[in-house]
């Protein structure tokens, strides 16, 4: 008997988790292009990164101070947001544009991945412990990543979709 209403719980907890997450995609979808990019983070320094000049000068800086140029964890969890984002606005362009380079989405994809594991490992070493040199390289990959991602999704909406790229770079 009690078996039995433990799998009754257990189905319906599946359920209403396979509900949500529909209903999760269904808003996610239905999403305009100015909601993604209002959802894109600018308050952590993301335009030091992303601007090709800077990335001259960063290459000469220490990690530690390029730690503090992306405000530290801050910055990070904004990165592993933005990486999101940067996806969501990927499969827009897909949906609503006919001409998408599948390379260029495959890299996007690689690259949110990419930022997401080096931001949660740089964010776990963080909380159990102080900031050391590891983590510090960590999230200089987690960076050199995030402006990979800008330029793919910069080149992305290029291509399919020349009038979007200044909102774009301005949002960034």
């Amino acid at each position: 008997m009690m078996l039995t209403l433990l799998q009754v719980i257990a189905m319906v907890a599946v359920a209403f988790y396979l509900y949500q997450w529909k209903i999760g995609v269904r808003r996610r979808n239905a999403q305009s292009w100015d909601a993604l990019l209002a959802r894109l983070r600018s308050d952590w320094g993301a335009s030091a990164i992303c601007n090709q000049c800077c990335a001259e000068k960063n290459a000469h800086r220490s990690p530690r101070a390029r730690w503090r140029q992306i405000r530290g964890a801050h910055g990070l969890w904004a990165m592993h947001q933005n990486a999101g984002v940067m996806l969501e606005m990927a499969n827009y362009a897909l949906r609503h544009c006919a001409a998408v380079n599948p390379e260029i989405l495959s890299s996007l994809r690689k690259d949110a991945i990419r930022i997401q594991t080096c931001v949660l490992k740089s964010i776990a070493r963080i909380a159990l412990g102080a900031v050391s040199e590891s983590i510090c390289i960590s999230a200089l990959r987690a960076e050199s990543a995030y402006a990979e991602m800008v330029l793919h999704m910069t080149a992305l909406l290029k291509d399919s979709a020349e009038e979007i790229v200044p909102a774009f770079a301005a949002a960034m």
